[in-house]
C-alpha cells in the first residue's frame, strides 16, 4: 500500500466518521431527556453507520468494480442491520435491569427489604447488592426508631405515673392537715417531706441525665483514690443494705487511682451498689472489686440475686426500664424509683469514654464498668 492510498483511507474514514457522529450528537442533544437506552442506541448506531459508510466510501474510491461494490454494500448493510438488532437487544436488557433497580429503589422508599438480583452485569449486580444492603440497614434503623419511640412513650407514661403517685399522696396529706383531721401534724408534715424528697430526686435525676446525654455536663477528670470512692459509696448504701439484711463486702480493689470525675464516679458506684442491694436476697452479700488491665480499670459489683432474663441484659441501661413490670420499685440511695439509675450509670461511663455491661456469673449477677 502506497502512502497516498493510506492517506486516502485515513481521510475518508475521518470525514465519514465525523459527519455521522456530528449528526448523532445533534440527535442526542435533541433527545437528551429521552431514556438512557435510547441515547445508548443512538451512540451505538452511529458507530455502526460510521464503519459502514467509511468502508463503502473507501471501497468506492479504490476503484472496485460495480459488482464488487454491490456485494460489499450488501454485506455491510446486512451486517449493520443485524448489529443494530443485537445492540437493541442489549439495550433492552440494560433497560430492563435499570427498571428493576428503579423498582427496588421505590420499594425501599416504601419500607420494604429487597433482595440482590442475580445474573446481572457486574456493575448492575454491585448496585443491586448495595441496594439490598441499604434496604436491610434502613429496615433495621426503622425498627430501632420504632423501638426507641415506643420506649420513649412508655417512659413518659411511667414518669407521669411516678410523679402522680407522690403528688396524690401530698394532696391527701395536705387536705387532711387543712381539715384538721389529724392527731399528729408533725408526722403528716414528715410524710409530706418524704414525698417531696421523692419528687425532688426524680426531677434531679431527669435533669442530670438530660445534661449527660446532651453533653453539657462533662466530667472533670482527675486522679481519684478508688478505694476512697468505693468506701464513700458503701457508706451511702449501707442503710439500705441493713434494712434489707444484705451485707456489702470489699473485694480486691487493685488499682489505687483512676482518672475520673470523683462526684460522677461516686454516683456510678452508689447506683450500682443500690441496684445490687435491692435485688440481692436477704442474708446474702454484695461484693465490689476492681482490677486493672493494660488499658482499662475494671470495676465489678456482684450480687447473689438471679439478675434479669438474658433477653433483658441489653435493656437494663435504657431510660425508664424496670425489671418489675408492675412498677412498684423500692426507693433507696441514688435512686428516684423511675428506672433512671442505670441509665445515669451508662451516661456517666460513656462520658468517661468507658463501657458498662451486665452478665450472669457463677456467684450470681454482675455489673461491670470499664474506664480507660
Amino acid at each position: 500500500m502506497t502512502a497516498g492510498d493510506l492517506w486516502f483511507i485515513v481521510a475518508t474514514t475521518f470525514v465519514c466518521t465525523a459527519v455521522v457522529f456530528l449528526a448523532a450528537a445533534v440527535l442526542a442533544n435533541r433527545v437528551r431527556r429521552a431514556s438512557l437506552g435510547w441515547r445508548f442506541a443512538v451512540v451505538l448506531g452511529a458507530a455502526i453507520v460510521s464503519i459502514a459508510c467509511s468502508t463503502v466510501a473507501v471501497s468506492a474510491g479504490m476503484y472496485f468494480s460495480a459488482h464488487d461494490l454491490d456485494v460489499l454494500f450488501w454485506i455491510v448493510s446486512v451486517s449493520a442491520v443485524f448489529s443494530v438488532g443485537g445492540a437493541w437487544l442489549v439495550t433492552r436488557g440494560v433497560r430492563r435491569s435499570i427498571a428493576a433497580l428503579t423498582d427496588s429503589a421505590r420499594r425501599i422508599a416504601e419500607g420494604e427489604v429487597v433482595a440482590a438480583r442475580s445474573g446481572e452485569a457486574k456493575e448492575l449486580a454491585v448496585m443491586s447488592a448495595q441496594l439490598a444492603d441499604t434496604s436491610e440497614r434502613l429496615a433495621a434503623a426503622r425498627a430501632e426508631l420504632e423501638r426507641l419511640d415506643a420506649a420513649r412513650s412508655t417512659f413518659f407514661s411511667w414518669i407521669s405515673h411516678d410523679l402522680r403517685t407522690p403528688l396524690t399522696g401530698v394532696r391527701a396529706l395536705a387536705e387532711a392537715l387543712e381539715d384538721g383531721m389529724v392527731d399528729e401534724p408533725r408526722e403528716y408534715a414528715s410524710r409530706i417531706r418524704q414525698q417531696v424528697d421523692t419528687m425532688s430526686r426524680l426531677v434531679d435525676d431527669l435533669f442530670e441525665l438530660s445534661r449527660l446525654q446532651s453533653g453539657t455536663l462533662r466530667p472533670r477528670l482527675e486522679r481519684v483514690d478508688l478505694l476512697d470512692v468505693v468506701s464513700d459509696a458503701v457508706a451511702d448504701v449501707r442503710p439500705l443494705a441493713e434494712e434489707r439484711e444484705v451485707s456489702i463486702a470489699h473485694g480486691d480493689v487493685g488499682p489505687r487511682t483512676v482518672l475520673a470525675d470523683p462526684y460522677l464516679l461516686g454516683r456510678v458506684l452508689v447506683n450500682l451498689l443500690a441496684n445490687a442491694v435491692r435485688h440481692a436476697p436477704p442474708g446474702s452479700a454484695v461484693v465490689v472489686s476492681a482490677e486493672r488491665t493494660s488499658s482499662t480499670t475494671v470495676i465489678h459489683v456482684t450480687d447473689e440475686g438471679r439478675g434479669v432474663a438474658p433477653a433483658d441484659l441489653g435493656r437494663m441501661f435504657e431510660v425508664g426500664w424496670l425489671a418489675d413490670p408492675a412498677r412498684t420499685p423500692d426507693r433507696g440511695p441514688g435512686a428516684s424509683g423511675a428506672g433512671l439509675g442505670l441509665a445515669i450509670v451508662r451516661a456517666v461511663v460513656t462520658a468517661h469514654r468507658g463501657s458498662v455491661r451486665a452478665a450472669h456469673v457463677p456467684q450470681g449477677f454482675r455489673l461491670t464498668v470499664e474506664l480507660p
